[in-house]
């Protein structure tokens, strides 16, 4: 019992560790002058001043204490992508015929077949055993 939770909680770690080392996510902060005002992770940041994109040329002269900061961790990308056509002739028709054969194996019979329901067992004219005294033990 204990050799299957420790299987399953090591699985369980492994594939998290597969998809969290491929994934990748920015982190966006956003400073008025030493102070952080808001961090986002997967959506845009809030700014103190309502409407940034409205700010005039004018405007943009007046420096604003306000600041971005962008920080970006990339994932692993380096990862093999191998597709049936890499493979060798034998290997693709090894997983063919291995594929093709594990889905008929579950695939069940129409119906039981009995081979001998249309027989009739030989009539018995004597018990043989009981005539020669043989016996199983």
């Amino acid at each position: 019992m204990i050799k299957a939770f420790l299987h399953r909680t090591f699985s369980a770690t492994l594939a998290c560790l597969v998809l969290f080392s491929t994934m990748s996510f920015t982190v966006e902060k956003h400073y008025c002058g030493d102070d952080l005002i808001d961090v986002a992770i997967f959506s845009k940041v809030d700014s103190c001043i309502p409407d940034m994109e409205s700010i005039t040329i004018n405007t943009v002269e007046n420096k604003h204490c306000c600041k971005d900061e962008i920080q970006i961790f990339k994932g692993q990308d380096k990862l093999n992508k191998t597709s049936f056509e890499d493979l060798h002739f034998n290997h693709q028709l090894y997983l063919s015929a291995f594929t093709y054969s594990y889905i008929n194996l579950f695939e069940g019979l129409p119906e039981l077949v009995i081979p001998h329901k249309n027989y009739s067992p030989p009539n018995l004219i004597a018990d043989i055993q009981v005539l020669d005294q043989v016996f199983i033990i």
